[in-house]
């Protein structure tokens, strides 16, 4: 009935294919009311890595006897795919190392234990401003706010790379039309606030405020993105 919301993410486009048996079905359950921010995910390396740049890593890695580790926080994951997406475009052999959370993982990037991650700018930001970590890229379409030197991918050579970690607000299919208009109206009064763009900017995020209409447009081709991705990474979790 519309008083019981949902907080979205990338992540459920990505389970509709990576679970083979889901309680849910994330495009038909619910009713999309609004996008609210993107985080945009970034390729780090330790501060130590001779890798100043994306072509300095490709390179890197083409030269390595053994793959270079990257960490993500776990099997299925944006991060992950993130990942599976770089080494197609970059024609490289990277190793995968689930994590569980950002947490563990930056933990394990900062002390060397692992070469690189794709995980959001949120948890590695400090570290890059303090100069423990370099960010190479960011993997959205556009530069992310927060690093504005830092390229894109896309930028960097790998074409059509456009991937981020995006929330927002869903309700249950049978919630009323009217019911999802007006919440989406008043959402959108939030997000056009500057209180809450202050808030996204200082943990690296670009508001959004999407209506139902492009929600559900982001959800549906980024389902089938994703599925694209999980079937070339062979991902499958019980």
């Amino acid at each position: 009935d519309g008083y019981m919301l949902l907080v979205g993410a990338v992540h459920h486009t990505i389970a509709s294919s990576v679970y083979k048996k889901l309680p849910y079905d994330f495009q038909k359950d619910f009713a999309p009311i609004s996008t609210l921010a993107l985080v945009p995910n970034v390729l780090v390396v330790n501060a130590s890595s001779p890798a100043r740049d994306v072509a300095g890593l490709i390179a890197l890695a083409k030269a390595s006897k053994a793959p270079l580790s990257y960490g993500s926080n776990g099997n299925g994951t944006a991060q992950h795919l993130i990942g599976t997406q770089f080494q197609n475009l970059a024609g490289i052999d990277l190793l995968h190392i689930p994590y569980k959370g950002s947490g563990p993982l930056t933990n394990d990037l900062l002390g060397g234990q692992v070469g690189l991650s794709f995980d959001t700018v949120t948890p590695v930001l400090q570290h890059i401003k303090a100069g423990k970590l370099r960010a190479l890229a960011v993997t959205t379409g556009r530069r992310s706010s927060a690093l504005p030197e830092v390229p894109t991918l896309a930028e960097a050579g790998l074409k059509g790379f456009d991937i981020g970690t995006w929330f927002g607000v869903l309700a249950p299919a049978a919630t009323p039309k009217d019911i999802v208009a007006r919440l989406s109206g008043e959402i959108a009064k939030i997000t056009q606030s500057p209180e809450f763009r202050k808030r996204m900017e200082e943990i690296g995020a670009e508001t959004i405020g999407e209506t139902p209409e492009q929600m559900a447009r982001r959800i549906r081709d980024e389902t089938d993105k994703f599925a694209r991705l999980v079937k070339e990474a062979k991902v499958e979790i019980e």
